[in-house]
């Protein structure tokens, strides 16, 4: 008797990997159904994650221009008054849109959706809500959650992830982020925009961490002149909570005297973990890393035969579109295509103002590899961000310097996470310098920043 299975793929998570494998197998022709606890799809990223933060980011903008005197400058004269109830009703209905979008998706594309948790009890086989689902490919894709931190208790009130700091029901007159990457510095700008005073306490001596030196040290003191102060090589050790107010306590990273810090909101906010509490995954016959991922060849297979995992909960960066190409991927691996992610060109952005974007190798990393040339160009002669009055920032191009590759491209303006597009799209063909220099860029747009800073890497841009 031919084995019997309920699915040709059931994919565990909804979230931008999830749903995009999910969709992808479908649209390949194979029975699929998705596994899903939340009331809606879309995993962190869509309720949680990216899409409301950058609703709150883009509305806070608003704010800040009309607060700080920017709109004034440029011949708008208005009175800023904030109305945050409106604010998060109009986060919450992207999200409800965003959301709905996938469910109509997965029906239109035949995605069954299972609702509940997925627990493995063999090797084909899970446990959702009490029924048992035999699959004959199941993609792990169960993203990440907050990284805890022994001494701060997350109370969703006063002590928040980035879950509770998109909802807090009033501006904060003193918000404490702990951590100096992407999503602390992310929503610690919306809070300060909004009139919050923000603290921001890392635990290595500079902030983003993963980013190229010298965006590092620009964002910071963009940061800075924005109105955040930083304690930086300082660590957080605890923090009590007496009614509306938390107090810190930190002490230098290296080790010192403790000191107190008072504040009516703290964001808890050092990175992510991997999500695999609750799979069971011993009985597929499957363990986690000493990172608590699970390990996957260049296929995204596990060591299990017929089990996949992609995005937060494989290796790599915790990025959606990471993910999303991963789900693409698997999907098309197990229809029989071939399925390939090049993990060398995964942009990262930060959704601040300015944006901090970069693609492939670091100066730092590049250098470790061999000889490079850099070209730079600065914001601050790109006629379009002159005229928009957004002077901050630069771009920047690492090349190999005998083949002229580009190997890295580094950018910090208003646009950078659309231009930065760009630059991955020229890096997976292979460009060099010279190709990004000699393609005609439109003026006046930000873009043209990216040609100069090519024609910089052999030292010849026009505007500087």
């Amino acid at each position: 008797m031919a084995d019997t299975y309920d699915y040709d793929v059931l994919v565990i998570g909804a979230g931008p990997g999830g749903y995009v494998a999910a969709i992808r197998a479908a649209q390949l022709g194979l029975k699929t159904a998705c596994v899903e606890s939340r009331e809606t799809l879309g995993g962190t990223c869509l309720n949680v994650g990216c899409i409301p933060s950058k609703a709150m980011l883009h509305a806070s903008e608003y704010y800040d221009a009309a607060a700080n005197g920017t709109m004034a400058k440029m011949g708008i004269k208005v009175t800023a008054e904030l109305d945050l109830d409106t604010m998060h009703a109009q986060r919450r209905d992207a999200v409800k849109q965003l959301t709905g979008g996938i469910e109509y998706l997965f029906k239109k594309n035949k995605v069954e959706w299972l609702k509940g948790r997925a627990s493995f009890t063999g090797k084909d086989t899970v446990d959702v809500a009490g029924t048992s689902v035999r699959a004959k490919n199941i993609v792990i894709a169960t993203g990440s959650s907050v990284t805890p931190l022994p001494g701060v208790e997350v109370d969703q009130k006063v002590v928040v992830d980035s879950t509770g700091a998109l909802e807090l029901a009033k501006v904060p007159q003193h918000l404490v982020v702990i951590g100096g990457g992407v999503i602390g510095l992310e929503l610690g700008s919306v809070w300060r925009r909004l009139g919050a005073k923000v603290t921001v306490v890392e635990y290595l001596d500079q902030i983003l961490p993963g980013f190229d030196g010298d965006v590092r040290k620009e964002a910071q003191k963009i940061f800075k002149k924005q109105g955040m102060e930083f304690k930086l090589s300082t660590k957080v050790t605890g923090v009590t909570v007496s009614g509306d107010t938390a107090t810190l306590t930190v002490e230098p990273a290296a080790g010192g005297e403790a000191q107190t810090i008072e504040a009516d909101s703290v964001l808890l906010a050092i990175g992510r973990k991997p999500n695999t509490d609750g799979l069971n995954l011993e009985a597929a016959g499957l363990a986690v890393n000493g990172r608590g991922q699970v390990e996957i060849d260049h296929d995204f297979a596990t060591s299990v035969p017929g089990i996949w995992a992609i995005g937060d909960v494989a290796p790599g960066l915790m990025l959606a579109h990471k993910a999303e190409d991963e789900g693409i991927a698997v999907a098309e691996n197990i229809a029989g295509l071939t399925g390939i992610v090049n993990h060398d060109v995964i942009p990262s952005v930060v959704y601040t103002m300015p944006e901090f974007a970069g693609v492939g190798l670091t100066e730092e990393a590049a250098k470790a590899k061999g000889e490079i040339k850099v070209g730079k160009f600065p914001m601050a002669g790109n006629s379009r961000a002159k005229t928009n009055h957004e002077p901050d920032g630069f771009v920047k191009i690492i090349a190999d310097a005998k083949t002229d590759r580009v190997v890295g491209v580094w950018a910090i303006a208003s646009v950078a996470g659309t231009m930065i597009a760009q630059a991955a799209q020229a890096m997976e063909f292979g460009a060099t310098s010279e190709d990004i220099a000699y393609t005609c860029h439109a003026h006046p747009t930000h873009s043209e920043a990216i040609k100069e800073a090519a024609m910089a890497v052999t030292g010849k841009p026009i505007h500087i």
